[in-house]
């Protein structure tokens, strides 16, 4: 298969777009940052100038398509929401206009933040309650593609593993402080189910694989607080988890609102693939294992991002 990956110089893009080199011919776009890598064909341009979009799909001519760009800094959405409605909402309405008309599939990834986190347990035929700008965002663009392309799929995520930058995931936050010594903050308040990056990659190939379309939910079917989370990155990398405080979520000083409770079901998923989702648990253990080989470094040397960007 020929797969067009967006936002590939980020924590999922670069994953994914590696997972699915070693079986698929992938072309990875990014916009700011320039990736040189021959693992996979990148190619950079603003997705927001006219007739971008339509020109890349024209020349790339790819079967599947995985949008994983977006404007997912959420203090930043709240600073200048025009822009993230930008990125967020018209940029995935066109594209799932131009997907559909080219026949490729599309994979849209949207987020959990779209529910308030009230009661937690949610599950796809839950209505979202999104408390941010950019939750709101993120919520009506899964509006706007299925209503687009209702071949497409959405699916919701929440994910941690290693990145080029080493800087964007939680699972990085407390390695990184606490492999130096610094003493940090857990949000004992606030509940998620994190997927390790590699096993959300592999579940979004077998989505389209299996030509799945609609809204699925690819979390953990496990949940943790983040400060949990915390001391089980600590103590599988042998780091003190003592420098780890618990806080609530009420005395950090944000932007925007978050939800505490994101807490998520994924049987419908678990069915349509015929198998249970992984535990963040099981994930922590393959990030450890994937420090212990390299991965970490590797990934960080094979796709370089270049000085400046």
């Amino acid at each position: 298969m020929r797969i067009l990956v967006s936002g590939a110089s980020g924590l999922l893009g670069s994953n994914l777009a590696l997972e699915a080199a070693s079986q698929h011919t992938v072309f990875g776009i990014t916009h700011h940052h320039s990736l040189h890598t021959t693992a996979f064909s990148v190619q950079q341009t603003d997705l927001l100038n006219p007739g971008s979009l339509e020109n890349l799909l024209d020349n790339i001519q790819p079967d599947w398509v995985i949008h994983c760009a977006a404007q997912a800094n959420v203090d930043a959405c709240e600073k200048d929401p025009n822009l993230a409605y930008q990125l967020n909402v018209e940029l995935p309405q066109r594209l799932a206009a131009s997907v559909g008309r080219s026949g490729a599939r599309l994979l849209h990834v949207s987020t959990d933040a779209v529910f308030d986190g009230v009661r937690g347990n949610y599950s796809e035929s839950d209505t979202p309650n999104p408390l941010s700008v950019y939750a709101r965002t993120k919520w009506l663009a899964e509006e706007r593609v299925l209503e687009a392309n209702p071949a497409a799929l959405v699916v919701r995520v929440n994910l941690f593993g290693w990145s080029t930058t080493g800087k964007r995931s939680l699972a990085e936050f407390f390695y990184n402080n606490l492999l130096q010594g610094h003493s940090v903050n857990g949000f004992q308040d606030v509940y998620f189910c994190p997927l390790l990056v590699t096993d959300l990659a592999q579940l979004f190939l077998s989505m389209l694989e299996k030509r799945l379309s609609g809204l699925y939910h690819a979390f953990s079917r496990t949940s943790a607080s983040k400060y949990e989370f915390g001391l089980a990155v600590a103590r599988r990398f042998n780091l003190d988890a003592s420098l780890i405080s618990p806080v609530s979520i009420s005395q950090a000083s944000l932007a925007a609102v978050r939800s505490p409770n994101l807490t998520m079901r994924t049987d419908k998923l678990a069915q349509a693939l015929g198998l249970p989702l992984p535990s963040w648990q099981e994930g922590l253990e393959k990030l450890y294992l994937q420090h212990q080989v390299g991965y970490a470094a590797r990934l960080r040397s094979l796709i370089s991002v270049a000085p400046g960007n």
